[in-house]
C-alpha cells in the first residue's frame, strides 16, 4: 500500500509538475489516512482495494470530531485521498472508486485580506529602524513582494541572477514550473541593489552561494524565516489586522486593480493559471468601495 502511494506522488511531482510544498501535503494526509486504516478500522484492510465508502466516511467523522479539523483542513484531507483514489483507478489497483460519491465538507470562501496602501508604506519602511545588513535585506524582501504579488516560495527560490536591475524586473518560476518576467517598480529596484552591494555580501558565508535572500548563517532564506520577519515588523509598526507574507500578495493584486489595471494584466503578474482565481480580487476592490461609500453616506437613525 505504501508503494502506490509512493508511486502517486512520484506521477505528482514527475507527470504533472506539482511543487514540493504540494507534494509534501499530499505525502502527509495520505499517510496520516494510511495510518488510521491500521490502527482504528474494524475489517483489515490490507490492500486500497478493501476501502469501503463506510470507511471513509468514518474517517471524514474521525477528522471532524476527534482531531477537531477545520473544515478547510478536513477539505484539503479528503481531496488528496480522492485524487489518488482516482489514480489508483487509472492504474488498474483498484476496480470501483469508493470516493466516486464521496460529499467534501463545504468549505466557506473567504475574500482574501489586503491591508490598506497607508498600512503597506508602514512595513515597508520598517525595516530602516533597525540598522545593519538584515535591515537592507529585509526592505528588499517587502518591496519586491509587494511590488511583484510573489508567492512566498517564490520569492525564497529567488537567485541574483533572477534579478535584472538593469530593466528593472525579476524572473521567478512558479507553479508547475512555469516562469515569468515580472516589472518592480525603480523604489523596489534600488532597495535590491542596495540589499546586494552592501548587506548581502556581508550575510554571505560562502562564495558559490546563488540565493539572492540569506539568512544570518549565510544559506538560503527558508518560507518559516519570511514569516517571522514579516511578524516582527507587523508588531513593531502596530498593525493589528492579520498579517502574512501572502497578505502582500494579496495587497498588490487589489491596489493594481483599484488603481484601474485590467484583470488580465494582474492575472500574468500573479501567475494565475485561471482568471477565476484572479477575478476573486475584484470582489476585494467592489467590497472595499462599498465600504467607502457608507462611510461617506451614513444611513439615518430610524
Amino acid at each position: 500500500m505504501e508503494q502506490s502511494i509512493r508511486d502517486f506522488l512520484s506521477c505528482l511531482k514527475v507527470g504533472k509538475g506539482y511543487s514540493n510544498n504540494t507534494i509534501v501535503a499530499y505525502r502527509n494526509d495520505l499517510a496520516q489516512f494510511h495510518r488510521w486504516l491500521g490502527e482504528v478500522t474494524e475489517v483489515p484492510v490490507k490492500s486500497w482495494a478493501d476501502v469501503t465508502k463506510r470507511i471513509l466516511i468514518n474517517y471524514v467523522l474521525y477528522l471532524k470530531t476527534d482531531r477537531e479539523y477545520a473544515t478547510a483542513t478536513v477539505a484539503r484531507k479528503i481531496a488528496a485521498i480522492k485524487s489518488f483514489f482516482h489514480f489508483l483507478m487509472s492504474e488498474g489497483v483498484i476496480q470501483e472508486n469508493p470516493t466516486a460519491t464521496l460529499d467534501s465538507p463545504k468549505v466557506r470562501k473567504y475574500l482574501p485580506k489586503a491591508i490598506s496602501q497607508e498600512d503597506v508604506e508602514k512595513l515597508l519602511n520598517a525595516p530602516a529602524k533597525r540598522p545593519g545588513p538584515r535591515s537592507l535585506r529585509d526592505r528588499a524582501i517587502l518591496e519586491v513582494l509587494y511590488a511583484s504579488g510573489m508567492r512566498v516560495s517564490e520569492l525564497v527560490a529567488l537567485n541574483v541572477g533572477d534579478v535584472n536591475l538593469a530593466s528593472d524586473n525579476v524572473r521567478c518560476v512558479g507553479k508547475a514550473g512555469k516562469e515569468r518576467v515580472i516589472p518592480i517598480y525603480p523604489q523596489a529596484a534600488r532597495a535590491i541593489e542596495k540589499y546586494v552591494n552592501e548587506g548581502r555580501i556581508q550575510l554571505l558565508r560562502d562564495a558559490e552561494e546563488k540565493a539572492l535572500f540569506l539568512n544570518h548563517r549565510g544559506r538560503r532564506l527558508t518560507r518559516q524565516g519570511l514569516w517571522l520577519i514579516i511578524k516582527r515588523y507587523v508588531e513593531d509598526v502596530g498593525i493589528t489586522d492579520p498579517v502574512t507574507p501572502h497578505t502582500l500578495r494579496h495587497s498588490f493584486a487589489t491596489h493594481m486593480l483599484s488603481g484601474g489595471a485590467e484583470l488580465q494584466d494582474v492575472q500574468a503578474l500573479l501567475g494565475h493559471a485561471s482568471i477565476s482565481t484572479t477575478q476573486v480580487y475584484r470582489q476585494v476592490t467592489d467590497e472595499q468601495m462599498r465600504e467607502i461609500y457608507d462611510e461617506a453616506h451614513p444611513k439615518a437613525d430610524s
